[in-house]
């Protein structure tokens, strides 16, 4: 049963363990829920690539349609669904830009082909042909065929600071167990809920 004192974080660290343990591709895919200033909404896989007490970061083209919905309505939710440990974790909150220093950071350890695919793909616009993104990329390779790859001006991260992260864990009979942990002021109020 999930315990209403722990703190939010850890239990966070704790399930994503487990389930880095036992899921096959990814234990770190989450689901990123954004909405336009109109609130329409869009939801699209990313991958949490680091996470502290500051919040959630994941990175991404800034000229994407996930960056314009942030950059116009920045709250957004993040979901993680473990099927193999029958486990998911809601986050809700707001996301802001990391800064050049972290973005450079990460950038840094990306493989090399990854890096120079930054440079190469116009992310989520239009591409009327599959050749014109693998020519940009040959062109791409050649430019820094013996230089550095510097991180583009138009990617970058995000972090999510969370006001409310709900953990749910599957059981017998849809009688699942379910607690959510929502910020207050600097601590956390927990709350079980109904399955």
């Amino acid at each position: 049963m999930i315990d209403l004192t722990d703190d939010p974080y850890d239990l966070f660290g704790a399930w994503m363990a487990k389930a880095e343990e036992s899921e096959l591709n990814d234990p770190n895919a989450m689901t990123l829920a954004t909405a336009t200033p109109e609130g329409q909404p869009s939801a699209r896989i990313v991958l949490l690539k680091s996470w502290d007490r500051q919040g959630f970061v994941f990175y991404t083209n800034l000229e994407s349609r996930k960056s314009d919905e942030i950059r116009a309505n920045p709250q957004v939710a993040l979901l993680f669904h473990w099927k193999t440990r029958k486990r998911q974790i809601r986050i809700e909150g707001s996301a802001a830009q990391v800064s050049d220093a972290e973005a450079d950071a990460y950038f840094a350890t990306r493989p090399r082909l990854s890096r120079i695919g930054a440079w190469a793909s116009d992310q989520s616009r239009p591409l009327a042909d599959r050749r014109r993104l693998e020519q940009r990329l040959e062109q791409s390779i050649a430019l820094y065929a013996d230089a550095e790859v510097p991180r583009p001006p138009h990617w970058s991260g995000w972090v999510v600071t969370p006001r409310a992260i709900e953990f749910w864990e599957d059981r017998d009979f849809r009688l699942h167990d379910r607690a959510v942990f929502t910020r207050a002021g600097e601590f956390w109020q927990a709350t079980r809920l109904y399955p």
